[in-house]
């Protein structure tokens, strides 16, 4: 592992989740690992379970930890090549990269897409420079298109369930549904999670969302797509729940139908199933109460289990170089 951006940068995908398992038994059992190291994490934009799970992820391995918040405490930074800075922004990341490269040995980088240009957003400009310019292992905490250690996560928790209960044997059957949000939210979440358990390969995987609310292919293809969020529900087994804008007219809102928001009711065509969300997540909007609050829900766990995804990721690439 070089660098972590996506699933192709994981390798073995049961490999780094039994890696991250192991952690989560053993919290301290490598913090020799990154003893006199650093780790620096940049944001662009906020966080909370990505940003503190890195940090306590990062000092079980023995490394210090500096957070560093850009949007807020940092020159307005440029990315374009060839940009005349005539404007708002006081430094190109072909300056500061290298710096921060210097100043850490695993630089971690956090931001958003914009929602109005889709191609500026799939270009992943943002990371993309970080990666070229700064000379050390890139971890993404978040960026335009995808959230992989949320994904990593997504993948560690369902498998932990499933060896929990002894239904390791049984092939799972995973649904991603669309859910209302009174904001027009990034598809990072929705494509990321569709990237992963499609290279995973071990559930049989559905997604269903309103007609256009379509993600882009290049991640969902694998999936089965349905616009009838009761006939994907039915048996399933685990059920991930997340907002996002439209694809095609790129960051939009066309309807909030509340009938897509899962209740008790909804779930009740499925095998007793599991719900997931990334959080922070809109109460009855997205996932009624009695979802969230109810033995069925691993939301919580899920969200603890953020530590071990990234202290997996961030041992590799310490192991690595």
């Amino acid at each position: 592992m070089k660098n972590f951006i996506s699933v192709q940068d994981a390798g073995d995908i049961n490999s780094l989740v039994r890696k991250a398992l192991a952690y989560k038994a053993d919290p301290f059992k490598d913090r020799s690992l990154g003893a006199g190291k650093r780790i620096g994490l940049l944001f662009l934009n906020p966080s909370l379970r990505t940003r503190l799970s890195t940090q306590v992820a990062a000092a079980n391995l023995g490394m210090d930890p500096i957070v560093f918040n850009v949007d807020k405490e940092g020159w307005a930074l440029e990315f374009e090549e060839g940009a005349i800075m005539s404007g708002n922004t006081v430094e190109h990341v072909k300056d500061a990269a290298p710096i921060l490269g210097q100043y850490f040995d695993i630089l971690c980088i956090r931001t958003f897409p914009s929602l109005k240009n889709r191609d500026d957003d799939y270009s992943e400009m943002y990371i993309k420079q970080f990666m070229q310019y700064a000379g050390v292992p890139v971890i993404s905490l978040e960026s335009a298109t995808l959230h992989p250690l949320q994904s990593l996560t997504d993948v560690i928790t369902i498998t932990e369930h499933r060896l929990q209960t002894g239904t390791m044997a049984k092939r799972p059957k995973v649904v991603l549904t669309w859910a209302p949000h009174v904001k027009a939210l990034p598809q990072c979440v929705a494509n990321s999670f569709s990237q992963w358990i499609n290279a995973w390969g071990e559930a049989d995987f559905v997604i269903t969302h309103p007609e256009d609310y379509h993600l882009a292919k290049a991640y969902t293809d694998g999936a089965t797509i349905t616009h009838n969020q009761a006939e994907a529900l039915e048996g399933a087994d685990y059920v991930y729940v997340k907002n996002w804008s439209t694809f095609r007219d790129y960051g939009k809102i066309y309807e909030n139908d509340p009938a897509w928001m899962l209740t008790e009711e909804s779930l009740r065509g499925t095998n007793n199933a599991k719900v997931m969300h990334c959080l922070p997540v809109r109460r009855n909007v997205e996932l009624s109460d009695e979802v969230l609050d109810s033995q069925n829900s691993l939301v919580t766990r899920q969200a603890g289990n953020r530590v071990w995804a990234a202290q997996a990721v961030i041992s590799e690439l310490l192991s690595n170089h």
